[in-house]
């Protein structure tokens, strides 16, 4: 509620949006899917924080989309350099992701590895040193991994994952993992669809109020259509790691990786 209304107060002081952009003033930088990748996530970061040095504006925000674990191999870094000292001159928000939600669910019940391990858990495990569920789905192991995990996670990345935002609101874009459910106003979307929600937003033509910036849906290529802009390129497969960049009603993208800017993907 308070987080709320200190972002409309921003919004007032920053100026009115342009219809579709953002207010004037303030530059979004906005993190696509990590996953596991702490290599990329420098690498984007440094190109952020050359982008921002090169033409200073009164307000930059970094936002990030979640899915910071699971699949690729360093989520713990990942979690320490979102932790850790963070890039000076930017407010940094964090939305958390389905993938976050599941960390958090096996923490809370370690039977839930059952299922987490296979869908990029068992990477996450093995980047805290945490190799119990390696080779057995034995009852007792995911017991022995979640205490395991418990002992060696750092407080600051319990309370990061524990304290994540689940959307967020500038000018004229809403960010959210996985995108919105059609037909439901922004402000009464439930965090399930927030966090999972794919075929029935991503296949809609509907106007969501706002143009939606989401992850969670991977393409080679960001995906740009009048109501949502997509930028999980698949970083953990690809190496590619994305960052939409928004400032008034410009779109541009910043990624990671040797191959020339990926192209927009028509919807």
């Amino acid at each position: 509620m308070v987080g709320g209304f200190l972002n409309r107060m921003k919004a007032a002081l920053g100026g009115a949006p342009k219809e579709g952009g953002v207010p004037e003033g303030m530059r979004i930088y906005a993190v696509g899917d990590i996953h596991g990748r702490d290599d990329l996530l420098a690498e984007l970061l440094a190109q952020v924080e050359a982008d921002a040095a090169a033409s200073p504006v009164s307000s930059n925000i970094l936002i990030y989309l979640g899915d910071y674990v699971d699949r690729g191999l360093q989520s713990k870094q990942v979690l320490d350099r979102l932790t850790g000292a963070r890039p000076a001159g930017f407010e940094h928000v964090f939305l958390k992701g389905n993938h976050e939600q599941a960390l958090l669910q096996f923490l809370a019940d370690p039977a839930f590895g059952k299922t987490w391990k296979y869908y990029g858990g068992l990477e996450t495990l093995h980047s805290y040193g945490v190799k119990e569920l390696t080779r057995t789905d034995d009852p007792a192991a995911f017991v022995q991994a979640r205490e395991h995990l418990i002992e060696v996670m750092p407080e600051s990345h319990r309370h990061f994952l524990e304290t994540l935002e689940i959307s967020r609101e500038f000018g004229g874009y809403f960010f959210a993992h996985a995108g919105v459910r059609p037909g439901i106003a922004l402000h009464r979307q439930i965090e399930e669809d927030l966090l999972w929600i794919r075929d029935e937003f991503v296949d809609s033509g509907a106007s969501f109020g706002k143009v939606v910036v989401h992850g969670h849906t991977p393409n080679e290529e960001v995906v740009v259509r009048p109501n949502r802009i997509g930028i999980d390129t698949g970083a953990y497969m690809t190496g590619v790691l994305t960052a939409l960049v928004l400032e008034g009603k410009e779109q541009r993208f910043i990624q990671t990786g040797e191959m020339p800017l990926r192209k927009a993907a028509a919807g």
